[in-house]
């Protein structure tokens, strides 16, 4: 069932267009059958359910001109699969927004370094556009992307709006090919590239664990404030409202008091390994 007064049941949403970003990822543009979308925060997400599949959590990409949400999805599971099928015109379930989003405001005034791996960069492609929308608020923007390759880089065209815009956009890939011509290695490595003053600087990381362990303690050395430094977790969220559990990472639920947390807060948790 889709539609119903219950917060657990799904709103009816349909696909305006779909967009195939990589072989095994798409970005949907959702629009609501019957109403408007909720806001959102950068950094949110949604329940999204694939009719007769299931229902898995997506980071929200962005808002379309149309009003809608986009969404970029990659097909790692029988849901995931099923939601990268789907054609304009088909209608999926949609819960939310959700979630502690980035902090935006805290970032006034301040020298602002963004660390993207991967998928990561869909939930913080809401945040650069809003620091770019409020360009003279800030200090200096800088985003660093990496990808597997550079076939698997996600957004290209708004790394190259980005950078037109004023922000420093800097991408590294771990395997090059042969007409690959920038940066290898890890995205740690070009903080050396970038300029930035520590001391009145805010960081916002997502990627796979291990990178934004890596990237989060490497900003703290360098001199950026832990409470300045933010991540986006990753857990198997079921509810999305703090009933089943599964999300529960030590005191927190990361549906509730995450996805994005502050690094002094959320150092000792990265430890524990999700099951």
């Amino acid at each position: 069932m889709i539609g119903g007064p219950h917060p657990m049941t799904p709103a009816p949403y349909r696909v305006r267009s779909r967009r195939p970003d990589r072989a095994d990822t798409v970005t949907l543009t959702l629009e609501p059958v019957r109403g408007d979308c909720p806001p959102f925060r950068p950094g949110q997400f949604t329940m999204l359910y694939a009719p007769g599949v299931g229902e898995i959590a997506v980071s929200i990409s962005g808002r379309a001109r149309s009003g809608g949400y986009t969404q970029t999805i990659r097909a790692v599971g029988a849901v995931s699969a099923a939601l990268c099928g789907k054609r304009p015109g088909d209608v999926v379930g949609v819960r939310g927004p959700y979630g502690r989003g980035w902090d935006v405001p805290a970032a006034a005034g301040l020298d602002v370094v963004v660390v993207a791996g991967g998928l990561g960069l869909a939930p913080l492609r809401p945040l650069v556009r809003a620091l770019l929308r409020e360009r003279p608020r800030h200090g200096r923007i800088s985003v660093i992307a990496g990808s597997r390759a550079p076939g698997l880089l996600l957004y290209p065209q708004d790394l190259a709006r980005w950078a037109r815009q004023g922000a420093d956009v800097r991408v590294t890939v771990d395997h090059p090919g042969h007409t690959w011509r920038g940066p290898v290695g890890l995205v740690t490595r070009l903080l050396d590239r970038i300029v930035f003053e520590p001391r009145r600087t805010c960081a916002f990381v997502c990627g796979p664990e291990p990178m934004m362990r890596a990237a989060a303690a490497e900003l703290v050395r360098r001199g950026v404030a832990p409470g300045r430094v933010e991540l986006s977790l990753e857990r198997n969220m079921k509810c999305a409202v703090t009933r089943c559990g599964h999300c529960q990472l030590g005191p927190l639920f990361v549906c509730e008091d995450g996805p994005v947390l502050r690094y002094d807060r959320a150092a000792g948790l990265l430890e524990v390994r999700e099951l």
